[in-house]
């Protein structure tokens, strides 16, 4: 069985044919009679832990199912570069620098020490430092605030 669905996209129609067996549309037919796998119109799938989501990918709908890992995931937000994070966890072993000081791009910031190894970590762009937020033999945890510059 060939079934064709047109589709518009913005000018342009597109005529697309899918194939289907005989055991998907026997599958189809026990979906349509209400099993717990047919997506409803209020978005449930018949699944607690599942919900159904509408996109629009290319002007084309496509429904499917976020579970709630997914839907409960931390959004990312574009990082402050007034704020410096450490971007693995460890220790502080020397701090280079001091409140107030004019800084510039490559000018080391401190040392930090994670899993055996030191890792010099620098300044990305000229400044002032604001404030310093960590001291030596201090350890850190990952995306810890380091400094703030003016």
């Amino acid at each position: 069985m060939v079934r064709t669905r047109k589709t518009t996209a913005g000018t342009k129609t597109r005529t697309m044919k899918t194939r289907t067996s005989s055991a998907s549309r026997s599958t189809a037919k026990e979906n349509s009679k209400g099993s717990s796998n047919c997506m409803e119109a209020n978005g449930d799938c018949g699944d607690k832990k599942a919900r159904c989501k509408t996109l629009i990918i290319d002007g084309d709908k496509y429904r499917t199912r976020l579970n709630t890992k997914f839907e409960n995931r931390k959004v990312w937000k574009n990082p402050n570069p007034k704020m410096i994070t450490s971007n693995i966890p460890g220790t502080i072993v020397k701090v280079y620098i001091k409140v107030g000081q004019e800084v510039q791009k490559g000018d080391p910031i401190l040392l930090l020490e994670a899993m055996k190894m030191k890792n010099k970590i620098l300044f990305h762009a000229d400044g002032k430092v604001k404030s310093i937020k960590v001291k030596e033999g201090e350890r850190v945890p990952k995306d810890h605030l380091i400094l703030e510059l003016a």
